[in-house]
């Protein structure tokens, strides 16, 4: 029971915190099932697995504003699903160190470019809404889809910052999508491939399950209510700290 209550309380906080930066579940809760015993593989299907929770809790707020629209709703599924699927089969694969440094140093890119960018996100503009940017919109997305597949840590933190930057989003919105579509179909489908090539530890689910859905919805509930600010500093913060602990950890 105390084992149980641990991963409960593990998962509850990292997906309250990435529910409101949009992203980054996987800076504390993938190290930690690493540190209570886990191969990186098992950890990290397991860890795929729990987040799918994350989407659902996260949509089960976000859905009550109804602000999704349908064609980048479609882009995001169409473009990063097949991505995801590329990048989870590979992971069990390859040495991860060098991938892991440089996703490092690109995500702390992202902390100190909306660091220094202090209009970003924080109203809509919305651009890009034809064929040429739709069609550079999803091939990013796709490549951002191969890392969420891979390496997990963070990388919906990159949707949620390719959003406001090309498509025109503020941080609530961009926010919205990412826990929707990244959190919940994304993960699904990175959490189906991990767990057909590799292995989940089933022991902890449940308890992943729950504090991730919980967290989700909590999180959630605080992006909508605290507003564009408090995001954007979530967000700087979550970012900033994955890199170091991917550049270090």
């Amino acid at each position: 029971m105390a084992e149980q209550l641990l991963i409960f309380i593990i998962s509850l906080v990292a997906n309250l915190f990435s529910a409101l930066s949009g992203g980054g579940a996987g800076l504390i809760q993938l190290p930690a099932l690493i540190f209570l015993g886990l191969p990186f593989g098992l950890a990290l299907a397991t860890h795929k697995v729990a987040t799918i929770a994350l989407g659902i809790g996260a949509t089960a707020r976000h859905l009550k504003d109804n602000k999704i629209e349908r064609d980048l709703a479609l882009l995001i599924l169409l473009a990063g699903l097949p991505g995801v699927v590329l990048g989870a089969s590979f992971i069990l694969q390859i040495p991860e160190n060098i991938a892991k440094m440089a996703l490092g140093l690109l995500t702390m890119g992202l902390s100190i470019y909306s660091f220094f960018s202090p209009d970003l996100g924080q109203a809509i503009e919305l651009k890009n809404r034809h064929r040429k940017g739709y069609v550079i919109g999803g091939l990013t997305l796709f490549l951002i889809g191969i890392l969420n597949g891979s390496l997990t840590s963070g990388t919906g933190l990159f949707v949620t910052l390719w959003l406001i930057h090309w498509f025109g989003l503020d941080y609530k919105l961009a926010v919205a999508y990412t826990l929707v579509f990244v959190g919940l179909f994304w993960n699904a489908s990175g959490a189906v491939t991990l767990g057909l090539l590799g292995d989940i530890y089933w022991l902890w689910i449940p308890a992943l399950l729950l504090g991730s859905a919980i967290g989700g919805y909590i999180g959630a509930h605080l992006s909508i209510v605290k507003g564009n600010k408090v995001i954007k500093r979530s967000f700087e913060i979550v970012t900033f700290l994955i890199g170091l602990k991917l550049i270090f950890g």
